[in-house]
């Protein structure tokens, strides 16, 4: 590695993490006892502090020492990193265009959130075949979600603001017949059921809003927590006065990107309505400070919302990196068929940009040591509602370990079709301090790959292929080493 480029990421990680605490350089001076001159060196890229010296900002941003030092990069600078590391400055002729490279990286560096969110979207498109205009713009949302840390401050003061408009007690479980009456009563909506099961082509359509006469169309599979969620998320669209927006769920069809956007925020101030961040923070604390995994106080958690496990889990992705600083973490959807052998990443959100677990786009078969994975056969068997567990996954091949949090439930829509949610958080010091039960030894702890194509685990029971990529590979290096052998031999 170049000292420039070493310098470079670490001043770019020191100015990221200081401005998220909302700390100037004069404040970060105060706190630390380092002069004000001398930080502001390090955030250039001029200098590289001493270990003593990054362990004292380390301790006083609750930052882990190795966090500060890794050269990896998270939320909204991940796009450049990508861009220091890929090939493409090197090979574009930036100097036709009167561009220095350095330059480059300082209009990246102090772009807006958006940006470097669009400029990660178009690396994450460049990882994948085949991306479709959707696939283009939920990546596009995914990044900007993972540079805001999944945590947007306007839309939970928004929900406080509706709340305290609409006499809405939140430490009280949030129910669908309130959310109606508002609807209703304050902005004149119609509320139809029965209609949409008349058609069958229309299959899991959950609801149609009629926005000329604000007719909304429920299809009578939706339970209790379904119908609190879309009501929530139509009180959203209206109370944050969006007009540019999609219409049905799952969405037939959509113009723009801000439809997508807006359905993304909508969603989000569904989900802090009806899970108050202040509640679930109380009641994961407690979960949190025990020394052992509580499961049943984990569910008990879960079931205190009128919400389900999917909703509780997405929110965990915007209350734990805010409120806990713990922001390793990742969220996954998967669907599966009973008696099938084929499952489904249908939702993927990285907070800290490591990619393991990831959405394979070669039909390549995951990892059946996933928890998830097992889960979905384990309920497809049983006549449970619910099937929770923990794990502890051990990545051998990026050395990462995981805390997994999996529930499987049935998909109420498909006959003999199921989902798994999982939210993993990254075992560092971090999180050692975060959370007491880590060491808990009922916890399984199972050594997982990414796909069976690309796992190097031996002797493995649940295998669905060889390891193709890996013979490719090691089959690759022997011939390197023999034809370097040949020109060794007849060189003279």
């Amino acid at each position: 590695m170049e000292e420039d480029y070493i310098k470079l990421i670490f001043g770019l990680k020191l100015k990221q993490i200081r401005t998220d605490k909302k700390l100037s350089l004069f404040g970060l001076s105060k706190l630390s006892g380092l002069s004000k001159s001398y930080l502001n060196e390090i955030e250039n890229g001029k200098k590289y502090p001493k270990p003593d010296k990054i362990a004292i900002l380390s301790d006083k941003l609750d930052v882990s020492y190795d966090q500060m030092v890794s050269l990896k990069l998270d939320k909204n600078l991940a796009p450049i990193g990508d861009l220091l590391r890929s090939k493409i400055l090197k090979e574009l002729p930036l100097e036709l265009f009167g561009i220095k490279e350095s330059n480059l990286i300082d209009i990246v560096a102090n772009a807006p959130a958006k940006v470097n969110a669009f400029i990660s979207t178009i690396i994450e498109i460049a990882q994948n075949y085949n991306f479709s205009r959707e696939s283009f713009f939920l990546a596009s949302v995914r990044s900007f979600q993972e540079a805001n840390n999944n945590y947007f401050e306007d839309l939970e003061q928004g929900v406080l603001k509706f709340a305290k408009a609409y006499h809405i007690n939140l430490n009280l479980p949030v129910n669908s017949k309130d959310l109606e009456e508002i609807l209703i009563e304050e902005f004149g909506y119609t509320i139809i059921e029965n209609e949409l099961n008349k058609f069958e082509a229309l299959g899991d359509l959950r609801y149609v809003l009629v926005s000329k006469t604000k007719t909304l169309l429920l299809a009578n599979e939706i339970d209790e927590a379904q119908r609190t969620f879309i009501y929530a998320k139509e009180l959203a669209y209206n109370f944050l006065e969006i007009k540019e927006r999609l219409y049905t769920f799952p969405w037939i069809k959509f113009k723009t990107f801000d439809q997508v956007l807006n359905n993304f925020y909508a969603s989000y101030f569904a989900g802090a309505l009806i899970i108050p961040k202040a509640k679930v923070k109380m009641q994961l604390s407690e979960v949190f400070e025990k020394d052992t995994f509580d499961e049943g106080l984990f569910l008990k958690v879960i079931e205190s919302f009128n919400a389900s496990p999917e909703s509780f889990y997405q929110r965990l992705t915007n209350v734990l990196p805010q409120e806990f600083n713990i922001q390793n973490l990742f969220f996954l959807r998967f669907t599966h068929k009973a008696k099938s052998n084929k499952f489904y990443l249908k939702k993927e959100l990285h907070l800290s940009h490591h990619h393991s677990p990831h959405a394979n786009e070669t039909d390549e078969h995951y990892c059946r040591r996933w928890v998830s994975l097992k889960m979905l056969n384990d309920i497809s068997k049983s006549k449970k509602e619910h099937e929770f567990d923990v794990q502890i996954s051990n990545y051998q091949d990026d050395g990462m370990k995981y805390l997994l949090l999996s529930s499987a439930t049935k998909d109420p829509f498909k006959d003999n079709h199921y989902r798994n949610i999982s939210v993993g958080l990254l075992i560092n010091k971090q999180l050692q301090r975060k959370i007491n039960f880590l060491a808990d030894p009922k916890i399984k702890k199972q050594n997982v790959g990414v796909t069976c194509e690309r796992c190097f685990i031996e002797d493995c029971e649940v295998r669905q292929v060889p390891s193709f990529f890996l013979e490719k590979e090691a089959k690759n290096k022997k011939i390197e080493l023999i034809v370097k052998e040949l020109n060794t031999k007849f060189k003279s």
